[in-house]
């Protein structure tokens, strides 16, 4: 366990801890500006983001201190302990149409699935460990696959479509960095990109040509390779009439989650505004506390979600800039660190902190500008959310934590 009074003569990466106060920093300078429109006058949310701030900063402290053999040791408890809070909003009252969060008797409720994603990184993280002379065969990976996805399917059911991708998205990089063979991996995910070429004739031949040559330079047996290949192809073709077969409102649904431009005034109605916000501020910004897309409320969920377009529209570009650079180079010392480690566990660890950091802010900028659909996901450190800031902090503790190089 550290000292706290030697604590100087270790590594600890202090940049990390400084880049997260700066994000939040600047969420708070956005959040205050919101809030001053806001209907409760009391609990804004600049209040409630401070409010759990201050706990945040000193369980992010506490984990300085924790034993790494004991976040290994204990790690499987604190999964099954992710499963059971995930379980526990089914049991009261949905709030927006979901089951998402937890009225624990306060005047803010939890949201479990922030922290059971944290819990399901590091368990996955001590079985890659715990297996590594493993690696190269195709079971660990089928054992990992379900570690991941039985919490993400209970959040799934939440709906929570968003924090659930962001549960599985880990397993993918983890199990390359723990040495499993990348045509095991291209296993996984051979049947869904065959699936999503399928809708176009020239990218469905590109990605065959593609899959058949992995196949051959990953030199399987010949009946295995055959299989695979055509198994690929024939669920491809078989997309196309299973879409025709969906009714024409099940298609324009689908549609419109993928493509939001087709319901302006519905699913596309949150991106317009986003983008009409980021676009109105120009390079400097119209001048904090002087947004009218978010003044006026034409900007939706502003204070989590689409908290970029209130910077956007307020203080530019050039601090979206600012704070995507440093989101970088944040995740960019996780990853060296992570590379440095001297065990195996602690490398795993940092690799997965590092996707679902990586995740929020890639998911969260592309929602935004409208690259992608939106999924309702926060920008770490920035966006308002209690649970959500809390373990941001635990995954900043963390990355400290398993970034120091001794052995304890």
């Amino acid at each position: 366990m550290i000292n706290w009074k030697s604590i100087e003569q270790y590594d600890i990466p202090w940049r990390v801890l400084s880049i997260a106060l700066i994000l939040t920093l600047i969420g708070l300078l956005a959040l205050k500006s919101i809030s001053q429109h806001h209907q409760d006058s009391v609990f804004t949310p600049f209040f409630k983001q401070i409010v759990f701030f201050i706990p945040s900063v000193i369980l992010c402290a506490g984990i300085l201190f924790l034993p790494r053999y004991a976040v290994h040791k204990y790690s499987l408890i604190f999964y099954f302990v992710g499963i059971i809070i995930v379980f526990l909003p089914f049991f009261s009252d949905p709030r927006a149409g979901t089951h998402r969060w937890l009225d624990i008797g306060l005047p803010f409720a939890i949201q479990p699935s922030e922290f059971a994603k944290v819990f399901t990184m590091i368990a996955l993280a001590r079985y890659l460990s715990d297996h590594t002379l493993k690696m190269k065969q195709f079971s660990p990976i089928i054992v990992s696959f379900i570690l991941v996805f039985l919490p993400a399917l209970i959040v799934l059911n939440q709906p929570d479509l968003g924090t659930a991708i962001i549960m599985v998205t880990p397993a993918l990089p983890m199990l390359y960095w723990s040495g499993a063979r990348p045509f095991y991996l291209f296993l996984i995910l051979a049947p869904v990109l065959s699936i999503l070429a399928s809708f176009n004739t020239t990218l469905f031949a590109i990605w065959a040509l593609m899959m058949g040559s992995v196949i051959v330079l990953a030199q399987p047996k010949i009946l295995s390779g055959i299989g695979l290949f055509f198994g690929n192809i024939f669920l491809g073709l078989l997309s196309r009439p299973l879409w025709d077969m969906l009714k024409p409102y099940q298609q324009t649904r689908l549609l419109t989650m993928i493509y939001p431009e087709k319901d302006p005034l519905g699913a596309a109605y949150q991106i317009i505004q986003s983008k009409t916000a980021i676009g109105s501020g120009g390079f400097f910004g119209k001048g904090w506390g002087d947004g009218t897309q978010t003044h006026l409320k034409f900007l939706p969920v502003q204070e989590s979600d689409f908290i970029l377009s209130v910077i956007g529209e307020e203080l530019g570009f050039v601090t979206i800039a600012f704070i995507l650079i440093l989101s970088g180079y944040l995740i960019s010392i996780v990853l060296k660190h992570s590379f440095l480690s001297k065990d195996r566990f602690s490398s795993l660890l940092l690799i997965g902190t590092a996707t679902i950091l990586m995740s929020h802010v890639f998911v969260n900028t592309a929602m935004t500008v409208g690259l992608i659909p939106v999924k309702g996901l926060p920008f770490p450190f920035i966006s308002a959310g209690g649970s959500f800031l809390v373990t941001s902090y635990i995954l900043t503790g963390l990355i400290m934590r398993f970034s120091i190089h001794y052995t304890d």
